[in-house]
C-alpha cells in the first residue's frame, strides 16, 4: 500500500470519526481539526457522499450558508465500523515497525534496549 492510499484513509477516518461525533460543521472546521485543506475535505466528503456512506444537507440556520450537516447513512456506518478496524491495524503495524526500527538504532549505538 503506497502512502497517498494510506493518507487517502487516513483522512476517511478522520472525517468519519468528526462526522459521528458532530453533524453541523463548514468544509473550512473540518480541514482546520483534521489539518488537511480544504480541498482535500471538499474531494473526500464527494467521493463518500458519492458512495452513499454520507449524507450532506444544508444546515438551514447557519448564518453564512457554508455551514452543512453531515449525516452518516446506514451504510456509513457499517462502513465505519470497517474503516476504523483498517485505520486500528494499519496504525498497530506501523507501531510495531517503528518499535523494530528504534531498536535497530539502539543496537546500532550501543544503546541496551528496554
Amino acid at each position: 500500500m503506497n502512502q497517498e492510499t494510506k493518507f487517502s484513509q487516513d483522512v476517511e477516518y478522520y472525517l468519519l470519526r468528526e462526522i459521528a461525533s458532530r453533524s453541523e460543521f463548514t468544509q473550512l472546521e473540518l480541514a482546520v481539526k483534521i489539518g488537511i485543506s480544504v480541498g482535500k475535505v471538499n474531494h473526500v466528503l464527494t467521493a463518500l457522499v458519492r458512495k452513499g456512506i454520507v449524507k450532506m444537507e444544508n444546515f438551514k440556520q447557519s448564518k453564512s450558508k457554508k455551514g452543512y450537516l453531515y449525516l452518516l447513512t446506514t451504510k456509513g456506518i457499517k462502513e465505519k465500523k470497517r474503516i476504523t478496524l483498517n485505520f486500528i491495524r494499519r496504525k498497530m503495524k506501523e507501531y510495531e515497525n517503528l518499535e523494530q526500527e528504534i531498536g535497530q538504532a539502539r543496537k546500532e549505538i550501543g544503546e541496551e534496549v528496554v
